[in-house]
């Protein structure tokens, strides 16, 4: 397995994202190569305590942006919605945004 690390690349923060921290509901930025079985394995691991009951995954392309003639794309990203069961403690990190 990668390193979860690798997996889980940073928290969305969000006002859509601070609405779903009271039911158990947080969105973080992944690698694009990641499936949803190794984002819950990483999320885990990484941290303590917790148990994923389900995770949604969304892909957003890059939009097409033009400078003159030349033009490029912005980065791709992948988000993953993870919900955790409702027997699992909150995710530490969250606790004093709410």
């Amino acid at each position: 397995m990668k390193d979860p690390h690798d997996i889980i690349l940073r928290p969305v923060l969000t006002e859509k994202g601070y609405n779903g921290i009271t039911d158990k509901k947080y969105v973080f930025e992944v690698a694009i190569s990641a499936n949803k079985v190794e984002i819950k394995k990483a999320l885990e691991k990484v941290f303590k305590d917790i148990k994923v009951e389900r995770v949604n995954t969304l892909r957003t392309l890059g939009r097409i942006k033009t400078q003159g003639k030349t033009s490029g794309r912005t980065a791709e990203v992948k988000k993953a919605y993870v919900k955790l069961t409702e027997d699992s403690k909150p995710i530490e990190f969250f606790e004093g945004m709410v």
